[in-house]
């Protein structure tokens, strides 16, 4: 069974930094796509950051260039994203997903985990 399972959210004020974790089970992430998403209250999901290792390719959102980082640790089958200077704006529920198709888009993503709440305070 595919399962996905994200955690590392929290309350934290701007500037600070936070670290979420994704831990995959069931199956090798290395033969997926891995994505973060992010959902505001009233705001569509989007894609934060993706990366592929078959394509060897990463991909950010304008909104989190040179302040997030996607990052695999294939060992622990476990992507994480290290998000620093965080904004107010930044707050949302951040969901992590798995999917053969490596796109931005969350749609394309099939297996998702649970939420897990970002906060930031001003």
């Amino acid at each position: 069974e595919v399962q996905l399972q994200a955690s590392g959210g929290g309350l934290v004020q701007a500037g600070g930094s936070l670290r979420l974790s994704c831990a995959a089970s069931g199956f090798t992430f290395d033969d997926y796509a891995i994505g973060w998403f992010r959902q505001a209250p009233g705001k569509e999901r989007e894609g934060v950051s993706c990366m592929s290792s078959i394509e060897g390719s990463t991909y950010y959102a304008d909104s989190v260039k040179g302040r997030f980082t996607i990052s695999s640790d294939n060992a622990k089958n476990t992507v994480y994203l290290q998000m620093n200077s965080l904004k107010p704006e930044d707050t949302a529920v951040y969901y992590c997903a798995a999917g053969h198709t490596y796109s931005s888009w969350w749609l394309e993503y099939d297996y998702w985990g649970q939420g897990t709440q970002v906060t930031v305070s001003s």
